[in-house]
């Protein structure tokens, strides 16, 4: 299933995404009106039997949200993808390198990114978000994936300057309309091997970063045990898988996003996150 979050007529909702169109469930589970809900109630195959006989809307009668808009935890993995960390000259590590987003800061599908009037120096990040389905603490590696409810495209936008004014990340991540997550949940039935699948970033059709997610120095099993040790992992939680070689900070000549700007995020059998950058 392709879960979408969205708002129609002043009111949020969600559905399942069909063909060009959304069967509209919002209504039509008891006690489940968002997908956060959908997932505490560990809800997925009741909706899956409700859905035929849901409404379906055409997908522009809605404004997407980000796939999850309410999650408690959004936990974000920097440096790594081994090209990310070689030409960001960092280090090995043993450990994940984690740090947080707010959900405020989160936007749709389609939604603009607003570059701030603080820096000239916004940058893309094409990442894999994994929404937790089951929660649990000290997660370990072999379960990891059976608390995992699904994949969606995620672009991390860095406010560069404001990122390096120390060490800590930050007050970079975390800007309004920053960090665009859709345009919907794909199930993990739907997929059966992450490692193979294609994650691409495009700047105005220009292919900036290309690697698979095989890539990754830390994998999604691992990431869930390292992280659910410290903290506990609720359904809707969001944890970011970091971004390959590429982001504008580290070409030469650098390449920053400006307003007019149209980004796209790719993620094979995963979808397809389009945004528009507009002065904030």
């Amino acid at each position: 299933m392709k879960l979408q979050s969205f708002e129609r007529d002043g009111r949020p909702g969600w559905g399942i995404a069909e063909g060009d169109g959304i069967r509209d469930m919002t209504d039509r589970l008891p006690g489940i009106g968002s997908l956060r809900d959908l997932l505490r109630q560990d809800a997925l195959e009741a909706a899956r039997a409700a859905a035929p006989s849901a409404p379906l809307i055409a997908a522009d009668a809605v404004r997407l949200l980000p796939v999850i808009p309410d999650p408690v935890k959004i936990l974000c993995c920097g440096l790594n993808y081994h090209e990310h960390r070689i030409e960001s000259h960092s280090p090995e590590v043993g450990h994940p390198t984690l740090f947080v987003r707010f959900a405020d800061s989160q936007i749709g599908h389609g939604a603009a990114i607003e570059h701030p009037a603080e820096t000239r120096k916004l940058d893309y990040e094409a990442e894999l978000a994994v929404v937790i389905g089951t929660g649990g603490r000290r997660i370990s590696r072999d379960a990891a994936m059976d608390h995992v409810a699904g994949y969606a495209c995620y672009n991390d936008v860095s406010v560069r300057d404001w990122q390096k004014h120390t060490t800590q990340m930050t007050p970079g991540k975390n800007f309004p309309a920053t960090g665009p997550f859709g345009p919907w949940l794909v199930t993990r039935d739907e997929i059966a091997d992450l490692a193979p699948l294609r994650i691409r970033c495009r700047v105005n059709g220009t292919v900036m970063q290309d690697a698979h997610l095989g890539d990754m120095i830390f994998d999604v099993p691992r990431l869930i045990e390292y992280i659910s040790t410290f903290t506990p992992l609720s359904p809707g939680d969001v944890i970011l898988t970091g971004t390959p070689g590429g982001v504008g900070f580290r070409r030469d000549p650098q390449l920053f996003l400006k307003p007019g700007d149209r980004v796209e995020v790719e993620i094979e059998k995963v979808g397809l996150l389009v945004n528009p950058v507009v002065q904030g």
